[in-house]
């Protein structure tokens, strides 16, 4: 079993709880790289896929190619990234870690793991894991888009679709909002993740 190398904590930035290969925690530190999903491998397993701060993720893969060095991180598309520690793949490469996530995730945006190799160029991006408050819910910002086999459909800042169901206010295609509401996953529309509105706010795009 590999043993992840101890980093120290950027001030201001929260550490996080990671094991990879081992029971041993790493630290987390801040980078400015953004996380964009080009070219990347995905992540083969990340359960479960939503919950509020302090829900344990557990991560595996085997399809990232071979490297001396593997470094875990954990940003929303497009911002900079925590490094939650480093290690080496197994000897067949998979990689296997669980992290807590942090009590300052917000629930207004999708977060993502990402798996770097030694010179911090991305290799892999998971599914949008999807940060919630206590009673499940989330917050949004994005438009509304056309409805698809009887599904209202929601599409972000980040670029990531939901189907939206409750009373609309008004709003339809075409029309920027933010939303809160309980996230589920659906069966009725089962290509997006539903948001059940509680509430929904007009707002100006720019």
């Amino acid at each position: 079993m590999k043993r992840f190398a101890k980093r120290r904590v950027v001030p201001g930035v929260v550490a996080l709880p990671l094991l990879l290969f081992a029971a041993d925690a790493g630290l987390a530190q801040a980078h400015p790289n953004p996380a964009t999903p080009d070219s990347l491998r995905q992540i083969q397993m990340m359960e479960p896929r939503m919950g509020p701060p302090g829900t344990e993720v557990s991560l595996y893969t085997e399809n990232i190619p071979l490297q001396a060095r593997v470094v875990v991180g954990l940003g929303a598309i497009g911002t900079g990234f925590e490094e939650l520690g480093t290690g080496d793949q197994g000897e067949f490469g998979e990689i296997g870690a669980t992290v807590r996530i942090p009590e300052s995730a917000s629930w207004d945006r999708a977060v993502v793991f990402i798996i770097f190799n030694g010179n911090f160029a991305p290799t892999g991006l998971s599914d949008p894991f999807h940060v919630t408050d206590a009673q499940g819910r989330v917050q949004r910002s994005g438009v509304i888009r056309e409805r698809q086999d009887g599904c209202t459909t929601f599409e972000d800042r980040d670029g990531y679709f939901y189907s939206v169901t409750g009373a609309m206010g008004g709003a339809g295609p075409g029309d920027d909002v933010l939303i809160e509401g309980a996230l589920s996953r659906s069966v009725s529309c089962p290509h997006a993740d539903t948001i059940e509105i509680q509430r929904l706010e007009r707002i100006d795009p720019n």
